[in-house]
């Protein structure tokens, strides 16, 4: 028998996905987040740059519909 649920995705996954996300940034743990996310160091830095910038060779561009500065967040220290 087929599992109809997963066909064309898990849809339970996704939706536990988007519920936990939603939770979070409800949680107003977000800015945490992103300061315990910023690297460390010079050379953690310069690798997380050199990785974003090998990523967007392989993009087809930026989407239009998403404003230059959306997800760019300074950390407060």
């Amino acid at each position: 028998m087929a599992d109809k649920i997963h066909g064309e995705g898990n849809y339970k996954a996704s939706k536990d996905f988007d519920d936990a996300e939603k939770a979070f940034v409800q949680s107003g743990r977000v800015e945490e987040g992103a300061r315990n996310a910023a690297p460390k160091t010079k050379a953690e830095e310069e690798e997380m740059n050199r990785a974003e910038a090998e990523a967007r060779k392989r993009s087809k561009g930026e989407d239009p519909g998403v404003a230059k500065d959306a997800g760019k967040t300074t950390p407060k220290p």
